[in-house]
């Protein structure tokens, strides 16, 4: 076990129990309303070199500024947010 896992696990049960919908749309207006841009899976690849991930978090560069972060991304339906410059 790694040091994080005990606080990536909570990390995942906070996520995952404010999860209200699985309405892809309704999902996302939640997130948006809580967090600002919301991604699928398509829009972060898109917008975003995903350079590593252990759930519930990425570590990524934003394609247009080259701005290297960390983003938190739900399962079901899937969507990352929460973007922060490291």
């Amino acid at each position: 076990m790694d040091k994080t896992e005990p606080f990536r696990r909570e990390a995942v049960a906070r996520i995952n129990s404010q999860v209200e919908s699985n309405d892809a749309d309704k999902e996302r207006a939640r997130l948006e309303a809580e967090y600002g841009k919301v991604y699928n899976t398509d829009e972060v690849s898109a917008e975003f070199e995903i350079e590593g991930f252990m759930a519930p978090y990425i570590v990524c560069t934003s394609r247009r500024t080259k701005e290297k972060g960390t983003m938190e991304f739900q399962h079901n339906p899937r969507f990352y947010f929460n973007f922060r410059v490291a």
